[in-house]
């Protein structure tokens, strides 16, 4: 070991003064974030921080239908006025909330996509649906929960009207496949201004979706992009990416213990958890995490903790969240290390490290090199499951792996984390228990949330296909890509629309359901994934 490392208790080296620059860097971003106030550029409020008691009126009152309306909602004055109008008026005989809020919010518009009959291709469809699903530059206004973003974007659709984190990747890989790399761009851009704004990529560019963020797909956006442009992407999103990580790195956990996003596990091993800053309900499922916490004897704000790290997997929900592995109550997030966020986490540290080396510092670049093996070594340590054949989850707590199975196993696939003898485990284990006719499926679990039996999702096809392609398992690439594109087309030869999800228990897709929302037409990943997937396996 050369002179200038030390190695700490665990047997991993570290160098004094780059580990001194990398603390006084989090030390300077948690200045930075308690200065914002005082400068007056605080970040905006979540509507229901805004809104107190006539917000969770709203809510609870079930006025809307789908409670993320009335949180992207506009108001027509100030909430100063407002608030002072609603303590006023409500002690009036007669008060009605539902006048009140027609008087006061202006409602969000969603565009229509139209259902009709297969009257055109579907990759004409997807091109049409590229125009519908973009959203030109923002214009501020003023008190809506809306971020706004100076380039053009794509929205998921339906409900989702703003960006989402980890949605962009696979739209991202549509756009390109169609195109429309000027998009794609455009989009990168966005992510990373709101992570220069905010200090991370919010779960999407909602004021009260600023506490989390999603996963952490930047770095494959960066690298996606610098395929097309070059090695020039790398260096101009350095500080974002540096940005990005020490979000995900803040934190200094006890042995065998946590700390925002970090987990220390007894041996020093460093991994990552999901989190989220509040322990209140979501402002955009307010009404559905009050009742799950009180259905669940626990303490409120332990629930909604839970429920917000969840909400920042993605997987909003999934047997893979919940202690007894069926009932929302037991949602125990925070207690896992996912093996897909760790395996992003890993590639972010080898991007991070090319990142350096074109920009001529390479001992940082030799720093994000070990971070990126250590991690490597002990995703495969702590996370393979040798008896099943797949990754799995880590229960910091119980020191052992989850007993749930889930497609999440694909992403040591895709960022080349597993072993070859692992690799062909996975595709044989994947084939048995995973693939149905309509595609792969998400867990093997019948709980009645989104994320489990019986629906297929765009984005994990995606990242099966490219991974198993990655290890030489072409045929079963093949077989997958062929199920999903098949259940697509069915499906809009029936209802002439792509959807968010699928149920893939069939050749000829019944509506998926599950969750906390009807499925959602558009959709973003769905016509992303599909273009890249029709050109590979026409």
């Amino acid at each position: 070991m050369p002179a200038m490392e030390q190695a700490c208790c665990c047997g991993i080296s570290y160098r004094p003064q780059r580990d001194c620059r990398m603390k006084h860097r989090a030390v300077l971003f948690v200045l930075f974030g308690l200065l914002l106030p005082v400068l007056g550029w605080a970040a905006p409020q979540a509507p229901s921080i805004t809104y107190g008691e006539l917000y969770r009126a709203v809510e609870m009152s079930g006025l809307f239908s789908d409670q993320k309306t009335f949180a992207d909602a506009r108001p027509a004055e100030p909430p100063r006025q407002i608030l002072a109008d609603y303590e006023r008026d409500r002690a009036k005989p007669n008060f009605s909330l539902q006048a009140f809020v027609g008087r006061h919010f202006i409602p969000p518009q969603t565009a229509a996509v139209t259902h009709h009959p297969y009257r055109q291709d579907v990759r004409a469809y997807i091109r049409q649906m590229w125009t519908v699903l973009r959203r030109p530059p923002d214009k501020a206004e003023p008190h809506s929960s809306l971020l706004p973003l100076s380039q053009p974007y794509i929205v998921p659709g339906g409900r989702f009207r703003e960006i989402y984190y980890w949605d962009s990747y696979f739209t991202m890989q549509g756009l390109i496949q169609d195109g429309q790399a000027g998009l794609a761009r455009d989009m990168l851009a966005n992510i990373a201004s709101l992570i220069g704004r905010y200090g991370h990529m919010p779960n999407g560019n909602r004021s009260y979706y600023l506490s989390r963020s999603q996963p952490p797909f930047f770095a494959a956006m960066v690298e996606l992009v610098a395929s097309r442009d070059g090695d020039k992407v790398f260096r101009q999103y350095l500080p974002q990416l540096q940005t990005e990580y020490d979000y995900w790195m803040q934190g200094a956990p006890a042995p065998r213990g946590a700390d925002r996003h970090l987990v220390r596990l007894s041996d020093g091993t460093l991994l990552n958890r999901y989190w989220d800053e509040r322990a209140a309900p979501r402002d955009e499922s307010f009404r559905q995490d009050v009742e799950t916490a009180h259905r669940s004897g626990r303490p409120d704000a332990e629930v909604y903790r839970e429920l917000r790290a969840g909400a920042e997997s993605g997987w909003d929900y999934s047997s893979r969240w919940l202690a007894d592995g069926r009932s929302l109550t037991t949602i125990r997030t925070t207690s896992i290390a996912p093996v897909d966020l760790n395996c992003l986490m890993q590639h972010l540290e080898q991007v991070l490290a090319r990142a350096y080396r074109l920009s001529g510092e390479a001992e940082e670049a030799q720093a994000y090199a070990e971070k990126a093996a250590a991690r490597t070594a002990a995703i495969r340590r702590v996370m393979w499951q040798q008896k099943e054949g797949l990754y799995a989850d880590y229960l910091w707590r119980e020191q052992q792996q989850s007993p749930v199975l889930s497609a999440a196993t694909v992403y040591p696939l895709y960022f080349g984390i597993a072993t070859q003898e692992q690799a062909h485990a996975i595709a044989a284990a994947l084939r048995r228990r995973f693939l149905m006719p309509g595609g792969l499926a998400t867990t093997p679990n019948r709980t009645g949330q989104q994320w489990d039996r019986p629906n297929g999702w765009a984005p994990l096809q995606y990242l099966a296909v490219e991974g198993l392609k990655r290890y030489g398992e072409n045929r079963l690439a093949a077989e997958i890509a062929r199920h999903w594109i098949r259940t697509n087309l069915n499906s809009y030869a029936r209802i002439g629309v792509l959807q968010e999800k699928y149920d893939i228990e069939t050749p000829h897709p019944k509506e998926a359901g599950g969750g906390e929302y009807a499925v959602q037409d558009g959709f973003g990943w769905t016509n992303g994934v599909l273009v890249k997937l029709m050109t590979e396996y026409p």
